[in-house]
C-alpha cells in the first residue's frame, strides 16, 4: 500500500522525501503513520523498478535534496496498483480502503462503486461479529463493555457513510455528462 501511496502523491507532483511523508500524513490522517525506515526502502524498489526517478534541483541551498518525480512506467503501476488493490488486501484492511479513496478520483465511476460496495460488505461482516460477540459474552467488566457497544457504533456510522457514499456515485453515473460549450470567441469565428 505504500508503495500506491507514494506513486498517487507523486503524480501530483515532484516532491522530496520529506515532503513526501508529510503528505502522506495529511492525506491519510493519523490513522497511518509512514517512518523514514519504511519510506526510503519503498522509493529505492520504486527506483528500481523505474516507476520513479531523482531530478535535482537547480538551486540547491545547503544539504542536496533529492526530489522524486513519476515516470511513464510509474503512471502505469500507478494506475493497474489502484485497480487492482481491493483485490489483494484483505477486506476489512482499514489502510488499504483509506489509500485508494485518497486517489478515488483516477477510478472509473463503476470501478469506484465496486470497492464501495466491497467495503459495506466489509463492514457489515464487522458488525455482525461484534453484535456476536455481544451477546455471547457476558461481559461484567463495563470498560469493556462500553469499548464494544464505541465499536458497534463506529462501524454502523461507517456503514452510513459508505452508503451514502455508494449513493452519490450512482447519482453522478445517472447524471448526463455536459459538454463543452463553444466560447462565444469560437462561436464569432465560426459565424464570421
Amino acid at each position: 500500500m505504500l508503495e500506491l501511496a507514494v506513486l498517487g502523491l507523486l503524480k501530483e507532483r515532484s516532491m522530496h522525501g520529506y515532503q513526501l511523508k508529510k503528505s502522506l500524513s495529511e492525506t491519510l490522517g493519523p490513522f497511518w503513520q509512514v517512518s523514514y525506515g519504511a519510506l526510503y526502502p519503498a522509493l529505492k524498489r520504486l527506483k528500481a523498478q523505474g516507476a520513479v526517478e531523482e531530478v535535482f534541483p537547480k538551486a540547491t541551498v545547503g544539504r542536496r535534496r533529492n526530489v522524486y518525480r513519476l515516470t511513464e512506467k510509474g503512471e502505469a503501476l500507478f494506475a493497474g496498483l489502484l485497480e487492482s488493490a481491493g483485490e489483494r488486501e484483505p477486506v476489512g484492511d482499514d489502510n488499504g480502503f483509506r489509500v485508494r479513496l485518497a486517489f478515488f478520483r483516477y477510478l472509473k465511476p463503476e470501478t469506484r462503486i465496486g470497492v464501495l460496495e466491497r467495503r459495506r460488505a466489509a463492514l457489515m461482516a464487522r458488525l455482525t461479529e461484534l453484535k456476536q460477540r455481544l451477546t455471547e459474552r457476558r461481559v461484567s467488566d463495563s470498560y469493556t463493555l462500553s469499548l464494544m457497544r464505541h465499536g458497534m457504533d463506529a462501524t454502523e456510522r461507517d456503514i452510513s457513510w459508505v452508503d451514502h457514499m455508494i449513493e452519490a456515485e450512482r447519482r453522478a453515473a445517472r447524471r448526463p455528462r455536459r459538454t463543452r460549450r463553444k466560447s462565444t470567441a469560437g462561436a464569432k469565428e465560426e459565424g464570421a
